[in-house]
């Protein structure tokens, strides 16, 4: 799964290292630190805060289950961004790993999925309540992590990092999406950005379809719209819309005919 080294890449790794190293000694890979959304304690970093530890966690090393051991350190993050999957940020790394036989097995477990999920250390100057705001370091406020209050669940906002210690592979992250991926390049996120909108696209035809006439199975809707692409679901989508418009039309003339010609009460007024 190593991923191929550019020419730049190789000068970031080998800002760290003390003799040239080659790419044929290396192996990489990336890896989704943390992001912005709700852990397992009920907190979450902002986006902010992503930006801030872009910049902290360069150079940081990986080690395990967070126990600061010379021996335990694994590998060190050369690159690390924030980037956006259209509804998270994520804190995306790039560590690197000098190929020894004392880490080949843990290099075959890296690529085969077994070591994979990763949890990291840092510190943060606020905590924020995210019904009314107050830094909970500061000033603590009356919400309960958990609880709802009129409709929102309080969590704690982390922000303002100021230190990154480290990153750990763990058994069980605090952050679900923590852990090394396959790389994330552009046209996988322009990719990933028109399928989702291919699937609502889809999820909108088939509920406009409800109201079209004839009636079709939601069966045959699905089968005939999951060989589409964007721009062919768009143009479905407008003429659906339409129908939808004329038989709406319709509707409301048909249904006008059966309303009284006048006030009267006289029953003879309504058309049956």
């Amino acid at each position: 799964m190593s991923q191929k080294i550019t020419k730049e890449e190789l000068e970031l790794i080998n800002s760290y290292a003390q003799t040239e190293l080659t790419e044929d000694e290396l192996f990489t890979f990336s890896v989704v630190l943390c992001d912005d959304s709700v852990d397992r304690d009920l907190e979450r970093f902002s986006t902010d805060a992503l930006q801030k530890l872009a910049e902290l966690f360069k150079g940081r090393t990986g080690i395990f289950d967070h126990d600061p051991k010379g021996e335990n350190q694994t590998a060190r993050i050369y690159s690390c961004e924030v980037i956006n999957d259209g509804e998270t940020n994520r804190l995306l790394a790039k560590a690197y790993m000098v190929r020894t036989e004392g880490n080949a097995d843990l290099i075959a477990e890296i690529k085969g999925g077994i070591k994979k999920e990763v949890s990291v250390s840092c510190s943060v100057a606020k905590k924020i309540c995210s019904v009314c705001g107050a830094d909970v370091y500061k000033e603590p406020c009356m919400h309960i992590k958990g609880h709802e209050y009129d409709g929102r669940t309080c969590v704690h906002i982390l922000d303002e990092p100021t230190d990154a210690y480290e990153w750990s592979f763990v058994a069980v992250p605090a952050q679900k999406g923590a852990g090394v991926t396959k790389t994330f390049t552009d046209q996988q996120r322009v990719d990933k950005l028109l399928n989702d909108e291919e699937a609502r696209l889809r999820e909108e035809i088939l509920r406009m379809s409800y109201f079209c006439k004839p009636f079709v199975s939601a069966e045959a809707v699905s089968a005939m719209t999951s060989a589409m692409n964007a721009d062919q679901l768009k143009s479905l989508k407008i003429r659906l819309r339409k129908a939808m418009l004329e038989d709406g039309e319709r509707y409301y003339s048909e249904e006008q005919s059966y309303l009284p010609t006048d006030s009267s009460d006289d029953n003879s007024s309504y058309k049956c």
